[in-house]
């Protein structure tokens, strides 16, 4: 997100930083919301969080800067069960935070040129960790 962009104020230093309502804007309404991302970031107040959102109405997807009051009420009027919601730094899925279930290395592999023969390939290693919910739901993440 770029400063020049809605949620940021850039008129002068020391004013609190601008909010707009958890909308979608298209719509009009909050009713079908799907959150994705709550974070808080240190040089705000406490009151305001960066909120990711998709309207599953119309597909609209937004991200600004939003009071924390505006989010809880968001989140307790709308089914987010089976979606995975970034809260702060922790990954929920079935309103659970999810636990670290361990660490892989994946191997990446693309052949260097569609001409070649099929040994002549590029790999790339990815660390990973594993999270793992309460239901049995896991993903991996890069490290």
């Amino acid at each position: 997100m770029s400063l020049g962009s809605p949620g940021f104020r850039n008129d002068g230093a020391g004013q609190p930083p601008r909010v707009l309502p958890v909308m979608c804007f298209n719509c009009g309404t909050d009713r079908r919301l799907s959150i994705s991302a709550v974070i808080h970031f240190p040089d705000h107040p406490a009151d305001v969080v960066m909120v990711s959102y998709t309207c599953s109405r119309c597909g609209r997807f937004d991200e600004h800067l939003a009071g924390v009051a505006d989010v809880s009420l968001v989140l307790a009027n709308t089914d987010q069960t089976g979606e995975v919601l970034i809260f702060g730094g922790h990954y929920m899925h079935c309103g659970q935070p999810m636990e670290k279930a361990g660490s892989d290395l994946r191997r990446l592999s693309a052949p260097l040129s569609t001409e070649g023969a099929a040994e002549d390939a590029l790999d790339v290693y990815l660390s990973t960790r594993v999270l793992r919910c309460a239901c049995g739901f896991q993903m991996e993440l890069p490290e």
